[in-house]
């Protein structure tokens, strides 16, 4: 008998903790990415933004969460946080970071090219080579990333309260 003869919905298996070795090699993937963005010169609330935007698209609130937690201890405002998803409609971004989230998103979304002719040719005028190619670098690591948690369905918890003090 399947776990879902019932009707219910089949259990969802941790591929990270299934395949860990493959799960390894993407953490590793993301290291090397990680040290080439700072190598490129990217800032690493740049990188959250890219990690975020992304998530975003792909509708990975795993990813979302971590990645908000992150970028907040880099730094990033809560006010650009909560924009993140409207930005190009916010003042609040640098060209660079425009540049990167327009390309990231244009990465993400592989199947419109005109949207990649335009990133492109938006971050050629903004991002050196080395930029570009880690923002790309970024967005198809962090798209693997969303795409083990949505298949996973890795949970979101809330986070843990401190006991309250009674007087």
């Amino acid at each position: 008998m399947s776990e879902h003869s019932n009707g219910s919905a089949p259990r969802r298996i941790f591929i990270d903790k299934q395949s860990p070795q493959a799960f390894q090699a993407l953490v590793k993937t993301s290291e090397a990415v990680s040290a080439t963005a700072a190598e490129a010169g990217l800032d690493r609330t740049t990188v959250e933004l890219i990690n975020l935007r992304v998530s975003q698209v792909n509708g990975c609130a795993y990813c979302l969460d971590l990645h908000t937690r992150k970028a907040l201890r880099a730094g990033e405002s809560p006010q650009r946080l909560g924009v993140l998803a409207a930005w190009r409609d916010a003042d609040v971004f640098t060209p660079v970071e425009r540049a990167a989230l327009e390309l990231a998103e244009a990465t993400t979304r592989a199947n419109d090219s005109a949207a990649q002719e335009a990133a492109y040719g938006l971050a050629r005028h903004v991002l050196t080579e080395d930029q570009i190619s880690a923002v790309i670098w970024v967005a198809v690591t962090i798209g693997a990333f969303n795409r083990v948690s949505i298949m996973s369905k890795h949970p979101v918890t809330a986070p843990r309260r401190a006991a309250a003090t009674v007087n």
